[in-house]
């Protein structure tokens, strides 16, 4: 399986992602996808655990941009909720809206973590501009008509990728 597909860590939910751990490694930064990752989706707000994560997250000195190719009121809705800065509309796997939100953050690539569900614009976007990545269960059902599609092409592909991480093969 390419490298690009690959994400350095695979978890359930982003809650499980330690702030304090990701600093103590020498990461700057966070860019995080909305939709199936911070929240399901059409959910408005963050609920306590994920505002907890965004503490922790500040807690730990990180910087946070919230990355989505939803539209600007959704996005922009969510992200007030947990205080953070975002860009939507983002067209990822796009490296122009990745290098974007490094700009942001002022941080570099290599200082920098993406967290998302989806392996073909999250992680795929994330490997592209040298970023770490790390891929998320989706947290509910209810996705626009092409992440479903794209859904289909990831059930064949994860297998593969975790076959391949059990036998310790490089990307």
């Amino acid at each position: 399986m390419p490298r690009l597909l690959r994400p350095d860590l695979r978890l359930e939910r982003i809650v499980d992602l330690s702030p304090a751990e990701l600093a103590a490694t020498g990461i700057e930064g966070l860019i995080v996808d909305l939709d199936n990752t911070l929240a399901r989706p059409n959910q408005a707000f963050a609920d306590r655990a994920v505002r907890r994560w965004f503490d922790a997250v500040r807690a730990a000195g990180l910087k946070i941009v919230i990355l989505s190719n939803n539209f600007p009121p959704r996005v922009e809705a969510f992200a007030s909720s947990v205080h953070a800065p975002f860009l939507a509309k983002a067209k990822k796997p796009w490296m122009r809206s990745f290098r974007r939100a490094l700009a942001m953050m002022g941080v570099p690539a290599a200082r920098a973590c993406v967290v998302g569900d989806q392996l073909f614009t999250d992680v795929l976007g994330g490997n592209l501009v040298g970023c770490h990545t790390v891929l998320v269960s989706p947290l509910g059902p209810g996705e626009f008509i092409g992440t479903r599609l794209v859904r289909r092409v990831e059930r064949l592909v994860l297998p593969r990728i975790a076959a391949e991480e059990r036998q310790g093969r490089p990307g």
